[in-house]
């Protein structure tokens, strides 16, 4: 029996799901739901496609529902709704708020015995875990994140939702100086502007007030007021010729030291290079849709997290499969 996918949302991230599930042996793609008129959607696999409001409706014929909203406005109040009725994964990654996610979404999944797995991407979801496994294998050490040069799409998201703003990417550019400092076993202690720059293009309304979009920008709380953030205003077609692609990518290091008397140096290097952020994205959220779906069918219910998901229940293959040909 095929897993039974409903994609929420049409953007880049919803399209990526779509690609993935149609490669996925074991699922199928039953609905598309959108707050847009669903007569505009065209979408790549012809999947049926509804207004949201009808979501209820399909309480029994959605195994997993895979949630493509942005995280500063749509899933803080979207997963929580939709965990009470649905299996639910979505990808917030909003780092700071993601306890106060997790027991609002917590809730409602307990309430409806249903299984939710938030905060599920690379990052966070496949860096948390490298973190994770970092500390726990070298407890006398030091974690470091870099993350691009890259597009992010939730930061992306949060300069597109200010008022007088077209359309916006932003990259997430390491420093140089640190990342090399970090390879070279130097240990450094390192703040958060010491680590990244933030550059925005940014193209706005004919009539916006440049200076307050740029000020907004670069105030924002989570997103922009730690960084060093450059914001360049620039038309649509220069965004769409110079801008058009979305890549990203990112490394996790764990420095630290073994031995009665520490002399023996390690660094453990976790890289990843993407051509596309939104599609590898979408490759793990439809991962832990799997999982998410195997954890129900099992009894179990609540909101989870990449830390409390087994990796045998990530993959098609069987138990016995997993053993004879990757352990």
């Amino acid at each position: 029996m095929s897993i039974k996918i409903g994609i929420v949302g049409y953007g880049n991230l919803g399209r990526g799901v779509e690609s993935a599930v149609f490669k996925s042996n074991d699922m199928e793609l039953v609905a598309l739901f959108t707050r847009r008129d669903p007569k505009t959607i065209k979408t790549n696999t012809q999947i049926p496609v509804y207004h949201i409001d009808e979501i209820k409706k399909f309480k029994d014929a959605v195994d997993v529902l895979i949630l493509c909203g942005g995280s500063a406005n749509d899933l803080p109040t979207q997963t929580p709704d939709l965990a009470k009725n649905f299996n639910v994964i979505d990808s917030f990654d909003t780092h700071a708020r993601i306890p106060e996610h997790f027991e609002n979404v917590d809730t409602q999944s307990k309430n409806g015995k249903k299984v939710s797995i938030i905060s599920v991407g690379w990052d966070p979801g496949l860096f948390s875990l490298n973190r994770l496994y970092g500390q726990a294998i070298l407890p006398n050490g030091n974690d470091y994140t870099f993350w691009g040069k890259g597009v992010s799409q939730g930061h992306s998201d949060a300069i597109r939702r200010i008022e007088g703003v077209l359309d916006a990417r932003q990259y997430t550019i390491p420093v140089e100086d640190a990342l090399n400092s970090v390879r070279n076993g130097e240990n450094p202690s390192l703040t958060t502007r010491q680590k990244h720059i933030r550059e925005c293009f940014v193209v706005a309304k004919e009539d916006a007030d440049k200076e307050k979009i740029e000020t907004e920008i670069k105030t924002m709380p989570n997103y922009f007021a730690d960084y060093d953030t450059i914001v360049h205003f620039i038309s649509m077609d220069e965004l769409m010729r110079d801008h058009k692609g979305i890549p990203h990518g990112g490394m996790v290091f764990r420095t630290g030291t073994t031995g009665l008397n520490d002399e023996n140096k390690h660094i453990i290097e976790y890289r990843l290079k993407l051509d596309s952020n939104p599609e590898f994205t979408s490759s793990v959220l439809v991962a832990y849709a799997r999982a998410a779906y195997r954890l129900n069918k099992d009894g179990d219910y609540g909101c989870k997290t990449v830390f409390d998901i087994a990796p045998k229940y990530l993959h098609p293959a069987s138990d016995e499969e997993l053993r004879k040909n990757l352990l």
